[in-house]
């Protein structure tokens, strides 16, 4: 067991042998902290939070109370093998929030970014990959083998299915069912998912230069209303050499191919 003598932990808190306990960090109540965990400096568990298995807590991440860290996967599969759970720096992770390792046959690790916010109730799945400023709303649950690209909103009781990708900058609304992937700034919405247009909201707020968003417009409505399949549109727009780089973002998205295929426009 290693504990920096500037950690502040509750006396009624368990930090099991073999626990990495960085500088200035702050365990609350009833905590339990597993022997194969490691808090980065500045870590925060609030009371009644739970770490364990083969996990790393970046720096100045709060963990609030009920959550349940690294447990192992919930796949019928997994059979006992060593994976891990590596969640980045300044993440907040609200109440009962479930995050679970990865499997063996998925990768082995659970990977969370930086600077995300996972609000009551929230899960991500085994051998998910979670980008930095993610948003997960109340409720909202992630599968296995998803990714979730940088800047995504999952709006409050949504579902992700299994190898799902969700590209940058795109929001999913509350309760909706994603069960295709879902292009970079896109915006889905409906009880089974459908992709109803641009996250126009959110590029405004992060300051996207007008020409950008008026060249992502534009990419959209190639890909809704073109010629030829799905992919052909996007292998078209590819040929054009679109200058905008939230165009190249969508294009190169749809191009990488998919498990699961694609939500297209209506």
């Amino acid at each position: 067991m290693s504990i920096d003598p500037t950690a502040r932990i509750h006396p009624s808190a368990v930090i099991e042998e073999g626990a990495v306990i960085g500088a200035d960090c702050t365990i609350g109540p009833f905590c339990v902290v597993g022997p194969e965990v490691t808090l980065k400096d500045g870590v925060e568990l609030k009371s009644h939070a739970v770490v364990t298995g083969l996990t790393e807590i970046g720096e100045e991440t709060v963990i609030f109370p009920f959550a349940n860290i690294g447990e192992i996967p919930q796949d019928l599969k997994y059979a006992g093998e060593k994976t891990s759970l590596i969640v980045g720096k300044r993440n907040r992770i609200r109440e009962g929030v479930t995050m679970n390792a990865g499997t063996e046959g998925g990768g082995g690790v659970t990977r969370i970014g930086d600077d995300g916010l996972f609000m009551t109730g929230a899960h991500v799945g085994h051998d998910a990959h979670v980008g930095n400023h993610v948003v997960v709303a109340n409720q909202s649950a992630i599968a296995g083998h998803c990714i979730i690209d940088d800047n995504v909103i999952i709006g409050g009781l949504s579902g992700i299915h299994q190898f799902v990708r969700i590209g940058k900058g795109a929001i999913i609304g509350a309760v909706t069912m994603v069960t295709n992937d879902v292009i970079p700034y896109g915006l889905v919405q409906g009880p089974r998912g459908a992709l109803d247009g641009l996250n126009l909201v959110g590029l405004k707020r992060r300051g996207v230069p007008k020409e950008d968003i008026t060249a992502l417009r534009a990419a959209y409505q190639a890909l809704a209303q073109g010629e030829g399949a799905f992919q052909e549109r996007a292998q078209r727009l590819s040929s054009d050499a679109p200058d905008s780089t939230y165009v190249r973002d969508l294009v190169d998205f749809v191009l990488k191919g998919s498990d699961r295929s694609f939500l297209t426009p209506r």
